[in-house]
């Protein structure tokens, strides 16, 4: 996003199931002519390009991701939107160099060579082969051009500027992966989807308080096909459903409040019931209603017990971004821990690992879960941090200085260029306390300083951070639910009206105690290569010091009008 800042948003419901048809590359794309098409266009592409003015590509990939949604949408309990869309879309990358030093070493590569014809790179939806490989001839074209123009205007600078002190690889070499899943049917009960959601919805919209609220169903799957010069073939399929209730309301000062339940899975089937779904509106109807009546809190700074789900958005937003490998060497980058291998970074009773692989913290899915990544590399679980020490970083296939390899975390949305990104930030507590002993260490804590009060902070509806050099190295949280703790007696008071802000180094120092019970944020993440699903995973913290500033909402007028009444129910 704009500014590196990167947000975890509400949407989050891409799972997948990791089962893999081993297969050699002659029967790979046996059956498959989408996979055949691209096979045959790539082998092309490397044996005629180049000549003896222009250096040959070293390296191309393909990449095709189709997507089949359902979106169902509900305001006031009437449907607003029962929509079906498909879409194709391939990704070309082609590399002129090699692995030691390619093109994509020049960030403003698709800036400095903008063509007076740009094709498309919407794919036909048909598995038609001509058309399929003709789209990928024209994006081919332009790819080669710009990657030939990019790595000779490299070589040119390399006479003026001072050669990089960090040693790193442009492009770390994989194998011939071979996985290719088989593409099922993905059935929805329509039918139920469009009942529920309407019926959500009027239950949204009979709370006296909520003056806007909308309910909207997702489900369908993604695609995605992917083949490079290496011999890698691999074909995958993510089914997805979700379902997202939001309402809002005003409290009596103006302030904007908006409160929202989310629920995914694998199928349909694997939601909840929909007794269970209106069971959670009610409850966070109810919430919404304790937030317009709760007092606003002004700047804090001081002890602070962050609840599971909390601590993870916090540690995504502190700590993960900062360890994907492209930050570690990018002079626009703050490299907050690129230095810090072997040292210290948070507490000696903390590890942190992100693991594609996993699919579940019990019963409950993980959104992050992937099999092979979007540059063809399979999945690994890549250690982090161990008990309190740096040990590596997230990596894709331009890995961090003293790294040779990827470790799987290549990611990116649509048709944008896979960077090093999370997936499934687990953070693992070796020592750690009861949920009652984890509350009384606040308190403690708490009368220590002397301080009137702490605050338990119960949730946080997502997060950005800004990792950039020309700012400050500084973290938001944007706090949902945050409660003051009397000092004397543990009394909890609901606020509101504040976020989390910080900065990386000074507040992991600040973590004091970890508890035993774990909780799942699900979500999707922005930052340069687009909105890719995540979860993170994380005990409650309780921190020495934290601090919270005000939230800067505008303050807007109540409707002038009542609201129009909503039609008597038929007996």
């Amino acid at each position: 996003m704009i500014g590196l800042r990167r947000k975890i948003t509400w949407v989050s419901a891409l799972t997948l199931a990791c089962g893999a048809l081993s297969a050699t590359p002659a029967s790979a794309s046996e059956g498959d002519p989408v996979l055949r098409a691209l096979i045959a266009e790539q082998k092309r592409a490397m044996t005629e390009l180049g000549d003896d003015q222009y250096p040959a590509p070293y390296f191309i990939a393909y990449a095709v991701k189709g997507q089949r949604l359902h979106r169902i949408v509900a305001k006031q309990g009437a449907l607003v939107l029962d929509d079906l869309d498909r879409a194709r879309d391939a990704y070309v990358d082609v590399r002129v160099g090699d692995y030691a030093f390619d093109n994509s070493e020049d960030e403003d590569a698709e800036w400095a060579e903008m063509p007076d014809f740009q094709p498309l790179t919407s794919m036909p939806l048909s598995d038609t082969p001509k058309a399929l490989r003709h789209a990928l001839w024209l994006l081919t074209d332009l790819r080669y051009k710009q990657a030939a123009s990019s790595y000779l205007r490299l070589k040119g600078r390399r006479l003026f500027e001072a050669k990089p002190t960090k040693a790193r690889a442009s492009h770390a070499s994989g194998p011939a992966l071979q996985h290719v899943m088989p593409i099922r049917a993905h059935n929805l009960d329509l039918s139920r989807w469009r009942d529920i959601t309407q019926t959500l919805s009027l239950q949204a919209a009979k709370a006296p308080h909520v003056f806007d609220s909308e309910v909207e169903f997702r489900g369908g799957s993604t695609e995605r096909w992917y083949v490079n010069s290496e011999g890698a073939q691999v074909r995958t399929q993510r089914p997805f459903v979700q379902v997202h209730v939001l309402a809002r309301t005003r409290a009596d000062d103006g302030m904007l409040l908006e409160h929202s339940v989310d629920f995914y899975a694998p199928s349909d089937a694997e939601l909840p019931s929909d007794q269970a779904l209106i069971s959670a509106t009610r409850t966070m109807l109810t919430e919404l209603q304790a937030l317009r009546d709760a007092p606003e809190l002004g700047p804090y700074t001081g002890p602070a017990l962050l609840a599971p789900r909390a601590a993870g958005v916090f540690f995504h937003e502190v700590l993960g971004h900062r360890l994907e490998a492209h930050r570690q060497d990018n002079d626009d980058e703050g490299q907050t821990f690129a230095d810090h291998l072997g040292k210290a970074v948070v507490p000696p009773f903390l590890s942190v690992y992100d693991d594609p692989t996993r699919t579940h913290v019990g019963a409950i899915p993980l959104n992050g879960t992937y099999a092979v990544d979007d540059e063809g590399i399979r999945a690994e679980r890549a250690t982090l941090v161990d008990h309190g020490t740096l040990k590596g970083f997230l990596m894709g296939r331009r890995p961090a200085p003293g790294f040779s390899a990827s470790n799987g975390h290549g990611r990116a949305s649509g048709v944008m260029r896979p960077t090093a990104r999370m997936a499934n930030l687990i953070v693992e507590a070796h020592k750690s306390l009861s949920d009652q002993a984890l509350f009384r260490q606040l308190l403690k804590e708490i009368r220590r300083q002397g301080k009137p009060y702490g605050l338990w902070i119960r949730d946080l509806a997502g997060g950005q951070t800004n990792t950039s050099s020309y700012g400050y190295q500084a973290f938001k949280g944007e706090a949902r639910m945050v409660y003051k703790v009397d000092a004397k007696t543990g009394r909890k008071t609901l606020v509101r009206g504040v976020d989390l802000v910080g900065t990386p180094l000074a507040t992991l120092d600040k973590i004091i105690g970890a508890g035993q019970s774990l909780g799942v944020f699900n979500g999707y993440c922005g930052a340069e290569s687009g909105m890719v699903p995540v979860s993170t995973v994380a005990p409650a913290l309780v921190f020495s010091e934290v601090e919270l500033q005000r939230t800067a909402r505008a303050r807007g007028k109540q409707p002038l009008l009542n609201a129009p009444e909503l039609p008597q129910e038929t007996p």
